[in-house]
C-alpha cells in the first residue's frame, strides 16, 4: 500500500510539472510571438511530413497489393506472368557488389579526414567541396559517364560490373560525409581518455571512436542501400534492360526500379507495376527496420 501511495504521488507530481511546464511555455510563446510562430511551423512541418508518407505508402499499398500473385515470383520471365523475380535478383547482386566496393572506401576516407588529416588542411576543404558537389549532380550525368567510360571505353558493354560502378561512383561522396559526420559527432573527450590510458592513434580510432560512431555510419549506408535500389536512369545506361538474372557480372539485367520503370512507360501493365512498387516500400522499410536493430544491438554489445 505504501508502494501505491509513493508511486501515486509520484505520478501526480509529474502531471503538475508537466502542466505548470505547459502553461511557462505558452506564456513564453505570448511574450514572444515569434518563438510562438516558429514553434508552430515546425509543428505543422512534422505533421505534414508525416501525412505525406503514410499517404504515399498506404496509396501504394492500395493500389499493389491485390495485384500481387505468385506469377510475378516466376524464376523467368515472360509477356504474360511479368515476373519481378529475376530484377530483385539483380537489385539484390547489384547492391552487395556495390556496398562491398563503396562502403570500405568510403568509411576508410572519412576516418583519415577527420583522424589523420591536418585541422583546416587545403586537401580537406576540397574533398570536402568535391564530395559535396558530387552529390548534388542528378543521377543522368552519372549514367552517362559511366556509359561512355565503363561500357566503351572499358569495353564492358551493358553489364551489372558497369552499372555497380556507376552507382559506387554514386554513392561514395555520400557514404564518405554521412560517415565523416558520424565521426564528427563522437565527442573528443572519448579519445583524451583512451590516449591517457595509453591506448595507440589507431586502437582508438577502431575500439573507442568507430563503435560510438557505428548509428551515424550505418545511416549512410542505408541511405546508399535507398539511392541503389531506387535508381534507373544511371542503370538504364549501363546495365541496361533485360529481364532476366545474367550468368555473370559480364551480362546485361535490369533492376526492380527499371522494371517498374519499363512497365509503367508502356502504359499496358500499370497493376503489375504498382505490385512492384509495393516490394520496392517493403524492401526499403525492412532495411531501415534491420539497420536500426543491427545498429541497437552493436551498441549494446560495445
Amino acid at each position: 500500500m505504501q508502494i501505491d501511495t509513493a508511486a501515486a504521488i509520484d505520478l501526480s507530481k509529474e502531471k503538475k510539472q508537466n502542466e505548470s511546464s505547459f502553461s511557462d511555455q505558452m506564456k513564453a510563446y505570448i511574450k514572444h510571438p515569434g518563438s510562438g510562430v516558429l514553434a508552430l511551423l515546425t509543428l505543422l512541418g512534422a505533421v505534414l511530413t508525416f501525412a505525406l508518407l503514410f499517404f504515399l505508402i498506404g496509396y501504394i499499398l492500395v493500389k499493389g497489393v491485390p495485384y500481387l500473385s505468385t506469377d510475378l515470383f516466376s524464376l523467368t520471365y515472360n509477356s504474360e506472368n511479368l515476373s519481378l523475380l529475376p530484377s530483385l535478383i539483380n537489385t539484390f547482386i547489384l547492391t552487395v557488389v556495390s556496398l562491398v566496393i563503396a562502403a570500405p572506401l568510403g568509411i576508410f576516407a572519412a576516418i583519415y579526414l577527420v583522424e589523420y588529416a591536418k585541422k583546416g588542411s587545403k586537401l580537406v576543404k576540397i574533398i570536402r567541396i568535391t564530395t559535396e558537389t558530387l552529390q548534388g549532380i542528378p543521377s543522368i550525368i552519372f549514367g552517362l559517364f559511366g556509359l561512355l567510360f565503363f561500357s566503351t571505353a572499358l569495353h564492358w558493354g551493358y553489364s551489372l560490373l558497369a552499372g555497380a560502378m556507376t552507382l559506387v561512383i554514386m554513392i561514395l561522396p555520400l557514404i564518405i560525409r554521412t560517415t565523416e559526420e558520424a565521426l564528427l559527432g563522437v565527442p573528443d573527450a572519448y579519445r583524451e581518455a583512451s590516449f591517457g590510458l595509453g591506448a595507440g592513434k589507431l586502437r582508438t580510432v577502431f575500439k573507442v571512436v568507430l563503435p560510438s560512431a557505428i548509428p551515424g555510419i550505418l545511416s549512410g549506408v542505408v541511405l546508399a542501400t535507398g539511392r541503389i535500389v531506387g535508381e534507373t536512369a544511371a542503370l538504364i545506361y549501363t546495365a541496361g534492360s533485360v529481364a532476366k538474372v545474367p550468368s555473370s557480372l559480364m551480362g546485361s539485367g535490369r533492376t526492380l526500379a527499371v522494371h517498374m520503370y519499363v512497365l509503367a512507360s508502356e502504359g499496358l501493365y500499370m497493376k503489375q507495376a504498382y505490385a512492384t512498387a509495393v516490394i520496392l516500400v517493403l524492401i526499403v522499410i525492412a532495411i531501415n527496420a534491420l539497420s536500426s536493430r543491427l545498429a541497437k544491438q552493436l551498441m549494446k554489445g560495445k
